[in-house]
């Protein structure tokens, strides 16, 4: 995620990989406004999530599990239910990657995502209300991380997204002072879909889905939300201290634009695999 150390990059691979980016080109040939082949597999896990998908960006790979659970809402909202992202990275996934509580690269990655599905309203958490003040739903989308080439960020956007749009759980009611099912199997109340971005700045270079040697020398990125309607719901700099010029962030936001149509596209291809 940019936020590991360095050092397993030599000096030597820094400046080629900048001079290459002064030339136009990049490590893998790609374009820079180019992601990679984007493949979207959902409901991998029915057995234990309900919902889920697992995502590839080339060699990078998450698979993200929702579950649905019954819960008492928070003071503050009483009528609303609860939407939460968390991630774990394991070592299975990269020797960058610790056993362990979660680190800082786990908990940003959590956050990130998590701001991109609440930001944008994802869910209509107040149709995740069951009796107010005393029960709602609780839907928590867990991320996990299985291979590491790069852009996490992004994999575990589309993963999460997906798995959110195939969640079916059973319904429950309220009825004599507890909560009781009703035989009936709902799907999340999805109000909006949009999908994060990123975008890693090299020198004066902008370049969108990094590989990890890409990562490894980013300045910084900028991560942005995107919903169908192409309207900027979140957006969140990291991945370093360099700074981005507005002008720079306004060429960032048109490479975004520029990719999401596809993507949303691939992902509600794979939706209609569920049924």
């Amino acid at each position: 995620m940019g936020d590991f150390s360095t050092d397993t990059i030599s000096h030597i691979d820094r400046e080629f990989i900048s001079d290459l980016l002064r030339k136009g080109e990049r490590l893998d040939g790609r374009a820079f406004n180019e992601y990679r082949e984007v493949e979207i597999e959902a409901n991998v896990v029915p057995a234990k999530a309900e919902g889920s998908a697992l995502v590839r960006l080339g060699d990078t790979s998450v698979v993200a599990g929702v579950k649905v659970l019954v819960g008492e809402p928070y003071p503050d909202s009483p009528d609303e239910g609860v939407t939460m992202v968390t991630a774990e990275m394991s070592p299975i996934a990269s020797p960058l990657f610790e056993l362990g509580p979660p680190k800082e690269p786990a908990i940003e990655l959590a956050r990130v995502v998590d701001r991109g599905v609440r930001e944008s309203g994802t869910v209509d958490t107040k149709k995740l209300c069951i009796e107010e003040g005393k029960k709602v739903y609780m839907v928590f989308a867990d991320v996990y991380p299985m291979e590491y080439d790069g852009n996490l960020i992004d994999a575990a956007s589309i993963a999460v997204n997906t798995a959110l749009l195939t969640t079916k759980y059973p319904e429950k009611k309220w009825e004599n002072g507890k909560v009781v099912d009703t035989g009936e199997i709902l799907s999340l109340p999805i109000n909006n879909v949009a999908i994060e971005h990123t975008i890693a700045k090299i020198d004066e270079n902008l370049i969108i889905d990094t590989i990890l040697k890409e990562e490894f020398v980013q300045d910084c990125r900028l991560t942005m939300a995107i919903d169908r309607d192409s309207k900027f719901t979140a957006m969140q700099k990291g991945g370093g201290p360099g700074p981005m010029s507005l002008e720079l962030v306004d060429k960032a936001m048109e490479m975004a634009l520029e990719a999401t149509k596809d993507i949303q596209k691939t992902i509600e291809e794979a939706v209609k695999t569920v049924g």
